[in-house]
């Protein structure tokens, strides 16, 4: 199975990043073969459509599951639209989060937990 997991760094040891949309990285793990990857996401700056244009570079990746802080409207349809299950709610180190995830310690989210925009800076919403 694929995980992408939302990173502030380049490595397992990051901090896990709140933001689905808007993460410096996503860090790609096979948890089969324990290959590791990580993945700059372009949409990070993206003046709009950030949650679309991230869903889109995870399913490219042949990921299975998402885990994240967060996750907003338009991410969250356009991740379930490719068949890939989200789990917010995530914290600690991407290794930590794979783990807790792997252990059961974290559920599949039904919904958007954030409003649209809501990793861009100076917005709350809208």
């Amino acid at each position: 199975m694929k995980v992408a997991i939302s990173s502030s760094g380049n490595d397992q040891s990051a901090q896990v990043d709140p933001r689905f949309g808007r993460c410096q990285y996503f860090i790609v793990i096979d948890t089969d073969s324990g290959e590791t990857k990580p993945v700059a996401n372009a949409a990070q700056s993206a003046g709009g459509g950030a949650g679309i244009q991230a869903a889109q570079t995870v399913a490219d990746y042949d990921v299975e599951t998402v885990l994240t802080g967060n996750v907003g409207p338009n991410a969250h349809q356009a991740l379930q639209a490719a068949n890939i299950t989200v789990v917010t709610g995530v914290s600690g180190t991407v290794s930590e989060a794979l783990k807790d995830y792997l252990d059961g310690k974290y559920k599949a989210t039904e919904g958007p937990t954030v409003e649209p925009h809501f990793g861009m800076s100076g917005r709350k919403g809208g």
